[in-house]
Parts: structure tokens; C-alpha cells; sequence
């Protein structure tokens, strides 16, 4: 599954480092990868990462 990041729509509320170690935040707070600066990675079947995305209250994180 490839996963996408929407930067304008993170509010910094934790939620998806919570859930998964493959997210982290920038100096401002916004979500981001942990091992890389893009915008987009793909995963394995990864429930954590799934879960994550399900569950970010603002769509910052979809799955293309």
C-alpha cells in the first residue's frame, strides 16, 4: 500500500506515531516519514500503518 502524506492538513495531534514508528514530525510538529523526507512511501501490509492512516482526524494520511 502506498501511503501519502497531506503536510497542510496535519494538526500535530500525535496520533499516527502513536499507532506506527514509521511516522515522526518535523521541527513545527507536522507529520512526516521517519527514514525519509518524501511525501509518499510504500508498505506491506502493515496494520499499524493502516491503522494510523484509519485513524488521523484529519486526512493528512491517505492511501493512494
Amino acid at each position: 500500500m502506498k501511503v501519502n502524506i497531506i503536510p497542510e492538513r496535519c494538526i500535530a495531534c500525535g496520533l499516527c506515531q502513536t499507532y506506527s514508528p514509521v511516522f515522526d514530525y518535523d521541527d513545527e510538529g507536522i507529520v512526516r516519514f521517519s527514514e525519509t523526507d518524501e511525501q509518499s512511501q510504500t508498505f506491506a501490509d502493515d496494520q499499524a500503518v493502516l491503522t494510523a492512516v484509519k485513524e488521523c482526524p484529519t486526512k493528512a494520511l491517505v492511501i493512494d
